[in-house]
């Protein structure tokens, strides 16, 4: 029997284009109603993806035999978040060592030995993704919080796509190819020039700052940016395996598309929020 000529070709890279693009527009969709109506709703986003997040990687990390406690995750994936929204920088620092000592606690009196290393792991767990992401609720604390959100999602956007681009047509030299054999340097320099011309124009016309504010943001996104693929690349192949999970179909995990911007997130509130300009 010969193989039907009209059954579709499997898609690219093993995905599923449909269902990625559905997933996509929905996520999308979703947060531009919080960022121009419902603030609310871009955080309870946030939430609902962080839990997903820390539970996914809690169940990775299973596969070398630390069995972390995941309610602790779940409660610091939630109240993280919300507390940064409502009380900036200083109540999520407060939520962060409560978050610790409340996992600390429940790998005490549940888990046998090693103790210590379940902590350990729980602690990474929650500062990977929880804290760093929270910066971005933080943002919406800020008198022009939305704009600064704003911004900070169209510089991970143009990393990712100036990056591609230049990458796809010209790029030949990997930067870390035991870590991750596609990011190139050729890409990582149209990632920088690409970022830096969109910041420069964006943040004055959406956040009121000065053009070189921009400029920074944008540069500081695309090392933030590929220090969090990096990461979690990094953090796959120690696990041996390419996706986090299956949550998000057509994407993979939901880290595996939170990786940059939990890291580009303290980056923007830095650039945007502290009393630096």
């Amino acid at each position: 029997m010969t193989p039907d000529a009209t059954a579709p070709a499997p898609p690219r890279g093993g995905r599923d284009l449909r269902s990625a693009v559905l997933v996509g527009v929905g996520l999308l969709g979703t947060a531009l109603v919080g960022l121009v109506w419902l603030p609310w709703l871009l955080v309870l986003l946030a939430v609902s993806l962080l839990v997903g997040a820390v539970n996914e990687v809690a169940v990775a990390i299973r596969q070398i035999g630390l069995d972390v406690p995941r309610p602790p995750l779940w409660v610091g994936a939630t109240v993280m978040p919300l507390t940064a929204w409502t009380g900036g920088i200083p109540a999520l620092f407060l939520a962060l060592m409560a978050s610790l000592v409340l996992m600390f606690a429940w790998t005490a009196v549940t888990r046998r030995r090693p103790t210590g290393q379940f902590m350990l792991a729980g602690t990474f767990v929650l500062l990977w993704a929880p804290f760093l992401l929270s910066f971005a609720a933080a943002l919406l604390d800020q008198p022009a919080g939305r704009m600064m959100v704003v911004c900070l999602l169209l510089m991970v956007v143009s990393n990712d796509t100036f990056g591609y681009m230049v990458g796809y047509r010209w790029g030949r030299t990997p930067i870390a190819p035991r870590i991750s054999p596609k990011k190139s340097w050729e890409g990582a320099l149209g990632s920088l020039a690409g970022s830096v011309a969109v910041g420069s124009v964006l943040v004055p016309v959406l956040v009121g700052h000065p053009w070189w504010a921009g400029a920074l943001l944008g540069a500081l996104t695309v090392g933030a940016a590929t220090a969090g693929d990096f990461s979690e690349s990094m953090v796959k192949r120690e696990l041996g395996i390419k996706d986090m999970s299956s949550a998000l179909p057509g994407h993979g995990g939901i880290m595996d598309r939170l990786d940059s911007l939990v890291f580009a997130a303290p980056v923007a509130y830095a650039v945007l929020a502290l009393p630096l300009l």
